[in-house]
């Protein structure tokens, strides 16, 4: 079937972007804060026990994250001023709620991430996914007080339904297609697809890949200055995504220091949420017309 969510649209011939203050590229950093059932396969660093229930050796790598990593990138978020756009699975608001409050407490955005990263909706029936996406969406708002304003799908998934389900919500983006370098409108009334990172991403860089530290930063000065250069007439944005079980491991932790000193130093770049791209954009765009 063709794609019905949105249509084709060339970067050579849209209307240009603004950002505030004249910014270039838009940057945000897109921290994955997920819960993980202990039962259930999932992104695993040794595929020999991944299909063992418990798995030690792999739920312990990611469990890594909200035990460790995420207090390691608190502290080099508030070094380099920056606020975190977590994708956040709403069962961290119960098993893991000292990072809700430490989040909070620095203005984060938070996306909603689906219920855990081992459950995803693509079987559901559109009443069954209306019930999984409304649960999700109210905890993240109840925890934090703040509703969602953005989706992620866990493993980036959607069903052909999700999309007006989160509009019916109150939502108005979705970061699964990572398809563009700017923000553009879903054939889904009051929707928005935003730009995430598939490939700038610690899980696809370091587990996909085995690049070293030094690699990573040389490959975020790379996008940025590459984006940069290509929005001389029209915004781009650029989203770093991370997993605190990965990139805050004590080895790699320096480099995304690294890299983020360069990111926050570099002329034209506005720091901010992918919230605040969203509301920019829908408020400063015209649809184009039918």
């Amino acid at each position: 079937m063709d794609n019905q969510l949105f249509d084709y649209s060339p970067i050579t011939e849209r209307a240009p972007i603004q950002w505030p203050g004249g910014a270039r590229v838009a940057f945000y950093l897109g921290v994955n804060v997920e819960h993980y059932q202990v039962d259930q396969p999932s992104t695993s660093i040794f595929a020999g026990t991944a299909g063992l229930a418990p798995d030690p050796l792999n739920y312990g790598w990611r469990d890594y994250g909200p035990r460790v990593g995420i207090w390691r990138l608190i502290d080099t978020l508030d070094r380099h001023g920056l606020r975190a756009s977590v994708l956040l699975n709403s069962e961290v608001t119960r098993h893991n709620p000292q990072i809700i409050e430490a989040g909070t407490a620095r203005d984060w955005a938070w996306i909603a991430h689906g219920r855990d990263n081992s459950t995803f909706q693509a079987d559901m029936t559109v009443e069954e996914e209306r019930a999984y996406l409304t649960d999700v969406v109210e905890t993240i708002e109840k925890a934090t007080g703040r509703r969602p304003r953005g989706w992620m799908g866990p493993a980036l998934t959607e069903t052909f339904q999700t999309p007006a389900l989160l509009a019916e919500l109150g939502l108005n983006y979705v970061l699964d297609w990572c398809n563009d370098d700017q923000p553009y409108r879903l054939n889904v009334p009051g929707m928005l697809s935003v730009p995430y990172g598939i490939e700038l991403n610690d899980i696809s860089l370091f587990v996909g890949k085995s690049l070293s530290g030094p690699d990573f930063v040389q490959i975020v000065k790379d996008q940025l200055d590459q984006l940069y250069a290509d929005s001389a007439d029209s915004g781009r944005v650029m989203a770093l995504a991370v997993h605190p079980f990965v990139i805050n491991q004590p080895f790699r932790h320096k480099y995304l220091d690294q890299a983020l000193e360069y990111v926050v130093n570099h002329p034209g770049v506005w720091l901010t949420t992918s919230d605040e791209i969203a509301e920019h954009y829908a408020r400063t765009t015209t649809a184009p017309s039918a």
